[in-house]
């Protein structure tokens, strides 16, 4: 075997052990997933492994997000949900709204995400996103703007919060 095979082979091994450790790390949230019924996951299992497969490479398994490329979402994330804009900026952030899920895998995935890494400050009126919503909303992906408006609407929630 050739060097360069040999170095392919062991930057397949890395990844299929990264994608196992990451499988183990997430049995928790598979199996919290399975614990309850959160409002708008029809199916627990399929929305952490889409999660998985589609969301957790940048937001983490523990979603403490990643320096440069996504932000963390633990504890924050139903912040959101308490502003004017937020809801619909979860739903068009480019992650999002470019995602290959269709809109209905895409809507249950973000009930989870909202349930997994902050149920406690989901609001009590919260209505589940559905496919329909999801569709229109990413009909209008954010780009270069994003991050600017993440910031404005965390910043008036954490206002909202104080008052």
């Amino acid at each position: 075997m050739s060097p360069r095979a040999a170095r392919l082979d062991l930057c397949a091994a890395a990844a299929f052990v990264g994608v196992l450790l990451a499988s183990v790390c997430c049995a928790d949230a598979a199996g919290a997933a399975g614990a309850a019924t959160a409002a708008g996951v029809e199916n627990p299992q399929r929305a952490w492994q889409n999660w998985t497969l589609n969301c957790q490479g940048c937001h983490r398994p523990d979603g403490s997000g990643s320096q440069g490329a996504a932000p963390s979402i633990a504890g924050r994330v139903a912040k959101f949900l308490r502003v004017r804009g937020g809801r619909e900026y979860l739903g068009r952030v480019p992650g999002v709204a470019t995602s290959p899920l269709s809109n209905s895998d895409l809507a249950e995935v973000l009930n989870w995400m909202l349930w997994r890494f902050d149920s406690a400050g989901i609001p009590a009126n919260f209505q589940p996103y559905t496919a329909d919503e999801v569709g229109l909303l990413r009909a209008r992906p954010l780009r270069i703007e994003a991050s600017q408006m993440r910031r404005d609407l965390l910043r008036k929630a954490d206002q909202s919060a104080v008052q």
